[in-house]
């Protein structure tokens, strides 16, 4: 097994991390070793030598009898990836560190290339999709985060640290009350009330009435890049109340008429929804004006604001009032995504408040802002 590494990357060209799963392909009997001729039987004959990467890794790690990959298809190599690569190295202690990080990247991966949405990857999804370019970006790189697409540690440690702020009582689960608490009472309970009404997206877990993990990391990288298309169509799923596959002023106006009242309750210069529906219109400049489509949505670069706007009102605002420092570095980087900077960020303040607990040897109470309701 080990000396097939150098088979796997040097001749297949493939990620190192795919090694004990081609290996394993081949020693069909289980014998321990794999002999040339084996390989060669196994690489040339299933026609893996002519076809493209995507297609070789799906045929690589799909079940015999499968046409698509399903997320337990992924722990393998997850595994492989963990036990090898060096800046995954200080998990080793905490396996269930490990096992978090593995789920983390598999759900992160499904997020976005799986757009059907069903847990069934196919083959056209993975081509489409940027996941090969990242396995063999995770392979090369040492420092792991900077591998920002799926495979960042500083990235799960992020989700993590949200849920495990939010999931009060450590049950893994999530209610409505915990929801509403989420970004300091960012988001409104009209749209809270949609999420778990599950038509955006339905619960993996089976308990009434809670979300589970997977459930929160589909809702924050949708709630944290409302740019990307997963987003985009998991909020449209939200205010489309008729699922009509329109979205029209009465359905804006419901949930904005929760915004206006929040915004009467901190004093804040409230807007009325007529003037908010025509900056609408001009935002997304939608194909007939009396309705938006998510094509609208998707052809446009502030559609994501929009959502801001209906139902959460500290993204509103800062977008009213958008932070010149922010613009700039926006344009400088333009490579990185909403989820990106908001996750470099949030791993920062949660490291620093880290730092503080550690300097006060938890003796004095260190008072946590995210707590604080802002009305």
């Amino acid at each position: 097994m080990n000396e097939f590494k150098v088979v796997t990357k040097e001749i297949c060209k493939l990620p190192s991390f795919f090694s004990p799963i081609l290996f394993q392909k081949i020693d069909v009997n289980g014998a321990g070793f794999v002999t040339r001729d084996a390989f060669v039987d196994y690489w040339v004959n299933d026609n893996l030598l002519t076809v493209d990467i995507a297609t070789q890794i799906f045929t690589i790690m799909k079940q015999p009898n499968n046409v698509f990959l399903t997320q337990d298809d992924f722990k393998p190599i997850l595994r492989e990836l963990l036990a090898t690569h060096p800046g995954l190295e200080f998990l080793q202690s905490t396996p269930e560190f490990q096992e978090r990080y593995a789920e983390t990247v598999i759900y992160r991966i499904f997020y976005y290339i799986n757009r059907a949405g069903n847990g069934q990857l196919t083959l056209r999804e993975l081509k489409r999709g940027n996941l090969i370019a990242a396995m063999q970006h995770a392979d090369e790189e040492e420092d792991i985060n900077k591998v920002l697409r799926y495979f960042s540690y500083e990235h799960f440690y992020v989700i993590y640290c949200k849920f495990w702020e939010l999931d009060t009582d450590h049950d893994f689960l999530i209610d409505k009350e915990n929801l509403i608490r989420y970004g300091n009472h960012a988001l409104t309970y009209r749209i809270v009330d949609r999420i778990f009404s599950q038509v955006p997206r339905k619960f993996t877990s089976t308990v009434e009435g809670k979300m589970g993990y997977e459930d929160f990391v589909y809702f924050i990288l949708a709630e944290e890049d409302k740019s990307s298309e997963p987003s985009l169509e998991y909020w449209f799923k939200c205010v489309d109340l008729d699922g009509n596959g329109v979205i029209t002023r009465n359905e804006m106006q419901f949930f904005y008429e929760e915004q206006l009242h929040r915004m009467e309750c901190m004093a804040q210069e409230p807007v009325v929804f007529e003037d908010i529906l025509c900056q609408i219109i001009d935002m997304i400049k939608p194909e007939n004006e009396s309705f938006v489509t998510i094509r609208d949505l998707k052809g446009g670069k502030l559609s994501g604001s929009v959502f801001n706007i209906l139902f959460n009102l500290n993204k509103f605002m800062a977008f009213e009032t958008r932070d010149p420092f922010l613009i700039r570095q926006e344009r400088e980087n333009p490579t990185l995504t909403e989820w990106d900077r908001f996750a470099h960020r949030e791993y920062i303040r949660l490291s620093m408040e880290e730092d503080v607990e550690e300097a006060s040897n938890g003796s004095a109470e260190v008072w946590d802002e995210s707590l604080e309701a802002p009305f």
